[in-house]
């Protein structure tokens, strides 16, 4: 298991993310924000909480799920994806580290 933290993605905003289908192989993802959330310090945390937003451009959606997904310099990892909203070229996509 991999341990992130917002640095890991902050500098691949606009980047394709390529994500593994069940069974139509795979779709891109483009890494359209990466920030950080509100921090409440608590003894023992390892690593301030951060949210990723990915487009993909379909016109279906897929359901929240751990996806398969691979990146060129970060490397292949699970990530749990949740839809989030629509827009003119597809769907948005949110995960959440806390």
């Amino acid at each position: 298991m991999q341990f992130f933290a917002l640095e890991h993605f902050a500098g691949h905003v606009g980047e394709t993310f390529t994500v593994a289908l069940d069974h139509d192989g795979n779709a891109p993802f483009a890494l359209v924000e990466a920030r950080p959330l509100p921090v409440q310090q608590y003894q023992g945390m390892v690593r301030s909480p951060f949210s990723l937003l990915f487009r993909h451009e379909a016109a279906i959606v897929f359901p929240q799920k751990i996806y398969q997904m691979k990146h060129a310099s970060i490397g292949e990892f699970g990530i749990f994806l949740v839809p989030v909203a629509r827009d003119q070229t597809g769907f948005i996509y949110q995960a959440l580290f806390n």
